[in-house]
């Protein structure tokens, strides 16, 4: 009877002791479950794994306005000469040129003067003579202080002496073609300027005045 009740007791701590052995086996096999934490859980915020996201959208460029239109340049004004060119003979004056001439442009003037003498041993009118003065004045430049003017001139001269026959009677004096250029005659604003064109027989000169124009003038 012992032995019966030994043996029972041999097999159920047999059976209690695989039981045992079996439960750890099958905790040991399941893997651990860890909880994922709730920040890994949420989408990053702006990432690329949201499929309604859309990036900010950019205000509409505005029209540019074109430039304004820059206002017209007045054209600028030419400056003008006021000149007085007075044509002395033995120191008197005997003819005057004056004028108003833009720079760069020029002005022509011709003065006649038709004359005739008496001629022959009993004064009887000869033929009549043209003297003729052709003046060309051309302001080249123009300043408060001087202005330069390019000059020509053309003219019939007669002698201050008049021929005579060998019986003593008069002849005509000889007229003679005098022709005098200045390619830059320089006049200081107020003054007086000479130029001598024939040194005797007659002596003759220029004297020439000129300035800038006022406004109203030009």
């Amino acid at each position: 009877m012992s032995s019966w009740k030994h043996c029972l007791a041999v097999t159920l701590f047999a059976a209690l002791a695989g039981t045992s052995e079996g439960a750890l086996a099958q905790g040991a096999a399941q893997p651990t479950f860890i909880p994922a934490s709730p920040a890994a859980s949420q989408p990053v915020a702006g990432s690329a794994s949201q499929p309604n996201s859309h990036p900010a959208s950019q205000p509409a460029s505005e029209p540019v306005a074109p430039p304004a239109a820059q206002p017209a340049m007045a054209p600028a004004t030419q400056q003008a000469v006021q000149w007085t060119l007075q044509v002395m003979r033995d120191g008197q004056q005997i003819d005057s040129f004056d004028g108003t001439t833009t720079v760069g442009q020029t002005r022509t003037d011709t003065h006649h003067k038709v004359i005739a003498h008496d001629v022959g041993c009993k004064d009887q009118p000869a033929g009549s003579i043209d003297l003729s003065r052709t003046i060309t004045v051309s302001p080249l430049q123009a300043s408060a202080n001087s202005v330069i003017l390019a000059i020509d001139a053309q003219e019939t001269l007669e002698g201050d002496t008049a021929p005579r026959t060998p019986e003593g009677c008069k002849l005509p004096p000889q007229p003679r073609q005098v022709n005098a250029s200045h390619p830059a005659l320089t006049v200081p604003a107020g003054e007086w300027v000479s130029w001598q064109i024939v040194d005797k027989d007659p002596a003759l000169a220029y004297r020439v005045r000129a300035s800038l124009a006022a406004p109203a003038a030009q």
